[in-house]
């Protein structure tokens, strides 16, 4: 009788040196979802003719309607090549730049990346930042080339102009591989058509060549612009029998992405801040599937019938059904796994035990994503930080007032499933907002919530997320506790350029800082602090930091922890008008406490510490910034004038403009808050035929004229007196 895929799956999964975790990364429509079809026939879990037409991995109806890839999907799936089968964990992930949240949670789970460019456009925005997402985690890329039909049939290319084409794409992955990877890291990652690490062809159409498989094969390149010149649809389909498009990826992975054994130094010391030299960090660097078990949650389902599934990558010791674990968002208390599935797509597999370095799902746990769960309390995983900020917002409500309670949970859930979307409940106002990356990343969810969960909604119109921030230094400034017996000292200025931007990176991690550390501080002193300084960072907070100056206070370390939940608060809720701060450096200078702990609790310390930091920023010109995106954009060269007096009309600044052939590309600068409904304008204003992708996104300045204006619009809206 023939084996299950599930019993091969269990059974490679116990031998790391045949497992190959990977994901697969492009901008939108270069053909993810396409590719992976293809993946999947040729492991035999689904028709070769559907391979490529059924977007197997697109199974919410959304998706299918809107023919685009919205949640990142898994798969187990098991290849044979030279008589050995390997065990393939593969993730598909979104394209649109709205979903790329989903991206960098995928990119935790896996040690390799396909990333996917086509042929005829080339590295476009969203490829690079999946990319930039990949390199932060130390995920190893290697690059295909899709959609080379089109070069053969609509653009008509010679053999030489398509291999330039090659050659100009290659160059530019590489070039950017170089400028964003790790310093430590840089060398090993180049993409190179000898060794096979870049491979090309038609997803759509279900082949591939790369240069080792058209030498071991003895095919050429001839070969495949014969098959489509001929004129005969069966000439190319046969193409696909004679460089099917799986054998040729799959060898590529295989050769070029590491096992979870070999991927697991690199990753964890990225990854992991705790102690190489204790049993679980020796356990994680080794990929031990005997070692304690630790494993990182990345998404989270929520089934109608199965309730949460958690999809989680194993990095140390084997999983059982019914072990009990730790979860890092609940210290101390204890949960049982009541379920471990492999994951195929919608459909999953219920297995006994997997063994570390593969990517499974879980159910009966309460987990967020970006949680570390393991068997012993231990020290957890970095936090998984998202390129980009959520920018927009609205408010929602339920049009039943009986439907409260449960707008309220499907709110709480909404934010499990895709972290990137904010939501803030205000249980006594009544009021919810929503935040997310943008008007189409509000649209899905607020559709989710009316059609998958059953709540009748409505929504406010967007509105615009602001920062706030400084722009000199503070005079000291005292907050007193309520008693009057507790006094503290604390300065605020802006936050220095370079260590901003290392936060930002991911260079220098967010969060509580727990111990001294020499790495840590290093990070600091590089960037021109003083050792004292960078010995005293306590807490680093949404781009802001923290810094405890106070010398031979008795009673400093008792109130620490709430300093820093009070100094979290402020961040997120600033001064002016209670919207997030921004690249602030909080010094607490000095500080007379009360001998008595009863006359120091959370009562007294929370309002002197949160008046003594609003008051030192309001000392120190206090300004509103606002979220700028900078676009690119593409239409036909008759419409440039119509695209640059689009971005003037909105505030825009024009930063470069170039033509390609018949395309002109301009890249502008523009505020959010004068984008709404910019797609729809774009279309009219290029006769439906420019597009535009996000290429970077920051905080600016409010010019000097707006920025009353804004500020009493938000207090307003917020119930907060005009003062």
């Amino acid at each position: 009788m023939a084996e299950k895929m599930v019993d091969k799956v269990i059974r490679i999964s116990r031998n790391p040196d045949f497992i190959r975790n990977i994901a697969i990364c492009a901008h939108i429509d270069h053909g993810k979802t396409t590719f992976s079809d293809n993946l999947l026939a040729g492991a035999g879990m689904m028709s070769d003719e559907l391979a490529g037409k059924a977007c197997v991995m697109d199974f919410h109806e959304d998706e299918q309607e809107r023919g685009i890839t919205i949640d990142s999907a898994s798969v187990s799936m098991v290849h044979e090549r030279k008589e050995k089968e390997y065990l393939i964990n593969l993730i598909d992930t979104p394209g649109h730049v709205d979903f790329g949240g989903d991206v960098t949670r995928a990119m935790r789970a896996v040690d390799g990346a396909i990333t996917l460019v086509c042929a005829s456009e080339g590295i476009m925005p969203q490829t690079e930042t999946v990319l930039r997402q990949a390199l932060k985690e130390r995920v190893k890329p290697v690059l295909f080339i899709n959609k080379v039909d089109r070069l053969i049939k609509e653009l008509q290319l010679t053999p030489e102009a398509m291999q330039q084409r090659f050659m100009d794409i290659i160059a530019n992955v590489n070039k950017f591989i170089r400028a964003n990877a790790p310093k430590d890291y840089k060398e090993s990652l180049d993409v190179n058509v000898q060794d096979g690490s870049v491979s090309f062809g038609s997803a759509f159409h279900n082949w591939g060549l790369s240069v080792p498989y058209m030498k071991e094969n003895n095919i050429s390149f001839k070969d495949i612009i014969e098959a489509y010149n001929s004129g005969d649809d069966e000439d190319w389909k046969a193409l696909a029998k004679k460089a099917p498009l799986h054998e040729v990826v799959l060898d590529m992975v295989i050769r070029h992405h590491p096992n979870p054994t070999k991927a697991a130094p690199a990753r964890i010391k990225k990854l992991w801040h705790g102690d190489y030299e204790s049993k679980e960090g020796k356990s994680l660097l080794e990929n031990d599937s005997n070692g304690p078990l630790v494993l990182c949650v990345t998404k989270i389902v929520v089934d109608p019938q199965a309730g949460e599934i958690a999809t989680a990558r194993i990095f140390s010791g084997t999983i059982k059904k019914g072990e009990t674990i730790y979860a890092s968002f609940s210290p101390g208390q204890t949960q049982r796994i009541q379920q471990v599935f492999i994951m195929n797509g919608a459909k999953r597999e219920i297995v006994n035990e997997i063994p570390s370095g593969n990517i499974i799902g879980l159910a009966g746990l309460k987990t967020m994503p970006g949680e570390t769960i393991s068997s012993i309390e231990m020290e957890s995983f970095e936090k998984i930080s998202h390129i980009f900020d959520p920018v927009i917002t609205k408010a929602i409500e339920a049009k039943k007032p009986s439907d409260l309670p449960k707008l309220i949970e499907v709110l709480r859930r909404v934010q499990k499933e895709d972290p990137t979307i904010k939501i803030e409940i205000n249980e006594e106002t009544g009021e919810h907002l929503m935040s997310g990356m943008g008007e189409l990343h509000l649209e899905v969810i607020e559709n989710r919530i009316r059609t998958e969960k059953g709540v009748d909604i409505q929504t406010s119109t967007p509105i615009v997320v602001y920062r706030e921030s400084i722009t000199k230094k503070s005079i000291e400034i005292e907050g007193k506790s309520p008693n009057k017996h507790n006094k503290l000292f604390f300065v605020v200025e802006p936050l220095e350029d370079d260590i901003y931007k290392a936060i930002r990176e991911g260079e220098i991690p967010e969060g509580r800082v727990k111990k001294k550390d020499l790495e840590y501080r290093k990070k600091y002193t590089e960037r021109g602090w003083d050792t004292k300084v960078a010995d005293n960072v306590k807490d680093v907070y949404n781009g802001s930091v923290f810094i405890d100056a106070t010398r031979g206070i008795v009673h400093i370390g008792e109130i620490m922890e709430l300093v820093l939940d009070m100094f979290e608060d402020v961040m997120r809720n600033g001064p002016l008008a209670r919207e997030p701060c921004d690249k602030l450096k909080v010094t607490l200078n000095d500080a007379k406490l009360h001998e008595d702990a009863i006359h120091r609790g959370p009562a007294q310390m929370y309002p002197a510490i949160r008046s003594g930091v609003r008051g030192a920023m309001n000392t120190a010109s206090p300004i509103i910034l606002e979220p700028m995106q900078i676009l690119r954009f593409e239409a036909p060269n008759e419409f440039m004038g119509e695209i640059s007096k689009l971005i003037s009309n909105k505030r825009g600044q024009l930063l470069d403009m170039e033509q390609e052939g018949p395309l002109v590309i301009v890249k502008g600068k523009m505020p959010v808050a004068e984008m709404f409904g910019l797609s729809s304008e774009l279309r009219s204003a290029t006769g439906g035929r420019g597009s535009s992708s996000l290429v970077d996104q920051m905080y600016e300045r409010l010019p000097g004229e707006l920025q009353d204006k804004v500020l009493s619009h938000i207090r307003q809206r917020k119930g907060l007196k005009n003062e």
